[in-house]
């Protein structure tokens, strides 16, 4: 796996109405910068990669999950 070493953003919100088509790519890009974050680590080394791989896949999926599940009322309608 290699990592895009010029991305360093914060995380942001990726659930409705602040954020829409919200793309696997946002996901795993908010997952890497919090395992980032955590460790410390802006890129693993060797005998850490596979850790860290691991803990962003992990992160990912749970976070995907998690907009998956999350029920957002509607904005209310103006008359």
């Amino acid at each position: 796996m290699s990592y895009r070493l010029d991305m360093c953003r914060s995380i942001k919100t990726l659930r409705e109405p602040y954020a829409s088509d919200v793309t696997d790519e946002d996901v795993r890009a908010a997952a890497l910068q919090y395992v980032r974050k955590l460790s410390g680590f802006r890129s693993p080394s060797t005998r850490n990669a596979e850790a860290f791989d691991r803990a962003v896949d992990v992160i990912a999926a749970a976070t995907q999950a998690l907009l998956d599940d999350l029920q957002v009322k509607p904005p209310a309608r103006r008359l």
